[in-house]
């Protein structure tokens, strides 16, 4: 016969990896991973976003490319940029989906003059459901004058 202590832990071990999958919202779940470079040339180069995310029902990211659901909000002026993800789950699959999102911000500008000036940008996405995620902040950015 069984030890029923034992059938009594893998039951629980069980039954609490399967908590932690539902733990995940079905609002998309953002953090802030990196910025890169952190000193650019205004019009030149290009800064790279890396994000992480968390998505319990699998709807983030949209096949028509005219939709934008991933947005970069300048901190100095409150300009925002827009980009599509694509989708990364099948529709209707329901299923809980993570990882990382890189996304280019073709080029900063100087907006107030002078020689430099720094930026930090805060970013957030959209699920096809029209579910908002929270909002990230960058690290800081500085902008040079060409």
């Amino acid at each position: 016969m069984k030890n029923p202590i034992w059938i009594a832990v893998f039951m629980a071990c069980v039954l609490s990896s399967c908590d932690k999958l539902t733990e995940i919202s079905e609002v998309p779940e953002i953090a802030f991973e990196s910025v890169v470079p952190n000193v650019v040339t205004e019009y030149q180069d290009s800064l790279y976003f890396t994000l992480s995310y968390r998505d319990g029902n699998g709807d983030l990211g949209q096949n028509n490319t005219d939709e934008n659901n991933l947005f970069i909000q300048d901190s100095r002026n409150q300009v925002t940029y827009g980009f599509r993800i694509q989708q990364l789950a099948p529709d209707n699959s329901d299923i809980a989906i993570q990882g990382n999102l890189n996304v280019t911000l073709p080029n900063a500008a100087i907006i107030n003059g002078g020689a430099s000036e720094s930026v930090s940008y805060t970013i957030w996405v959209v699920d096809r459901a029209g579910n908002e995620s929270n909002r990230v902040n960058s690290s800081t950015v500085t902008v040079n004058a060409e």
